[in-house]
């Protein structure tokens, strides 16, 4: 944290706090509409801070034999869920980080697992099938084992689900396992988004595209061109504009009007290597990226995608992740030496 209290948060980003963690920080976010802050490490810690202090509330270590990989918290903020390398998932209680649910996938790694919009089941990816679990820890529905291991899952709805992997992305209404839809692409799916609405579906391949998928046209189209393979992606709260990696500079395509088809996205230079993390802001067109060389931006956007960059901050480590509070004015992120810090933004 030396790097950024020497250099200082610019524009719209001023100082909050900042402290460190035992370990590569991995992933963040906010619970309780913002009054605490999670953070875990890649040995397995895991960390609670009271939001606007960054008092610490409660540490614990080695909650995952071999490591933490996958962190989701509860829309209510007083659960979170964690995935690790030893197979199992912890449903924890945000209060005071001890398990209130204990689950054993088997042995493997679980790199995937995501709460559904209402809060009612979490859904849980293992090699090649998904595990739905309800809030106490239940079983409600498996997937029968899939062509290839899962590369990423999603909620479309409060009850359909999104399964990516080799050659495809399939729906599924979890309440009754059946399969609502299938779209298909010759190629490997290593990351998906879904708009806000869910009929946009937005992969990267490994072929160094991302191809898009309109559910309600069945229409479908790729944006090729790029240097690395798009592995992040992020919709912002309309579903207008989808940013990725892939380069230096972040890629925002626009589907306002007929778009992205025949148009040229928004390119956002500011970062020398290339972008570790992304996410929208919960309201309005502002966007935060992240680096592998430590800097963080925050961008205004316009419809086009095109933008400027209007707040800027540098962690001299790898970003790992970004979380935006709730309400729009902090920026949470944690890097690769264990840093951890809570920016303020302006409006």
């Amino acid at each position: 944290m030396s790097d950024l209290e020497a250099l200082g948060p610019q524009g719209a980003l001023r100082e909050g706090w900042a402290t460190v963690v035992d370990d590569y920080a991995l992933v963040c976010g906010w619970a309780l509409r913002g009054k605490i802050l999670i953070v875990g490490d890649a040995a397995g810690g895991l960390y609670a801070y009271q939001g606007k202090s960054g008092d610490e509330l409660w540490k614990q270590s080695g909650v995952h034999d071999g490591g933490l990989l996958a962190m989701s918290i509860h829309r209510n903020g007083e659960l979170f869920a964690t995935a690790g390398q030893d197979g199992h998932v912890y449903i924890r209680k945000t209060e005071d980080g001890d398990t209130s649910t204990a689950l054993e996938l088997g042995e493997g790694w679980v790199e995937h697992l995501c709460w559904s919009p209402d809060g009612q089941h979490l859904v849980v990816a293992f090699s090649r099938r998904v595990f739905v679990f309800d809030i106490d820890g239940k079983e409600s529905w498996r997937s029968d084992e899939q062509a290839s291991t899962v590369s990423a899952i999603a909620w479309a709805s409060e009850t359909e689900l999104a399964i990516a992997g080799y050659g495809s992305v399939s729906f599924f209404d979890v309440s009754t396992g059946e399969m609502q839809q299938k779209l298909e692409w010759k190629g490997s799916l290593v990351s998906m988004v879904l708009s806000p609405d869910g009929d946009i579906v937005a992969c990267g391949s490994q072929d160094k595209s991302v191809h898009f998928w309109r559910r309600s046209s069945g229409e479908d189209s790729e944006m090729s061109g790029y240097q690395g393979k798009p592995g992040i992606l992020a919709f912002d709260h309309t579903g207008t504009l989808l940013a990725t990696n892939g380069f230096p500079k972040v890629t925002v395509w626009s589907f306002q009007g007929d778009g992205p088809e025949g148009t040229h996205p928004g390119m956002l230079d500011l970062h020398v290597r290339p972008i570790s993390s992304l996410t929208f802001a919960p309201r309005g067109r502002r966007l935060a990226s992240g680096a592998r060389d430590g800097s963080i931006g925050v961008w205004a956007l316009e419809n086009d995608g095109e933008g400027n960059a209007i707040g800027v901050a540098m962690m001299g480590d790898p970003i790992a992740a970004l979380a935006w509070r709730p309400d729009g004015h902090a920026l949470a992120a944690v890097n690769a030496k264990g840093g951890v810090c809570v920016l303020r933004v302006r409006d």
